[in-house]
């Protein structure tokens, strides 16, 4: 059974950060790639945020590249995604899956004000 929970959106000023966390089911985590997508308002279309490998490995959206930061617990079938130096273009629904994604969880709610 797929199940995803995303945690820790928050309203936050520009240039402030924020910690989001996901934990995921076994099907989802045995994904060899993981990510964090987004949905930003107006936009019917999520759009691929940060993506981590089984073995540690990194890549990045242009968009957050040198911001944010993506890391996983491997015991704790948990993702995370460390959000710093926020914009409010960042403003999004945050949601964790596997790349490709599967089901979608409900996601978390970003909020950046200037």
């Amino acid at each position: 059974q797929v199940q995803l929970v995303e945690s820790g959106g928050d309203l936050v000023q520009a240039g402030g950060s924020l910690r989001l966390s996901c934990t995921l089911s076994d099907a989802v985590f045995a994904f060899n790639n993981l990510a964090w997508y987004r949905q930003t308002p107006g936009n019917q279309q999520r759009e691929w945020v940060a993506r981590i490998g089984k073995n540690g490995s990194t890549n990045y959206a242009t968009f957050v590249k040198g911001r944010f930061t993506i890391s996983r617990h491997n015991a704790e079938n948990r993702l995370f995604l460390q959000m710093d130096s926020l914009l409010p273009e960042d403003t999004a629904v945050y949601y964790c899956n596997g790349l490709p994604p599967s089901t979608w969880g409900q996601g978390t709610q970003v909020t950046v004000s200037s």
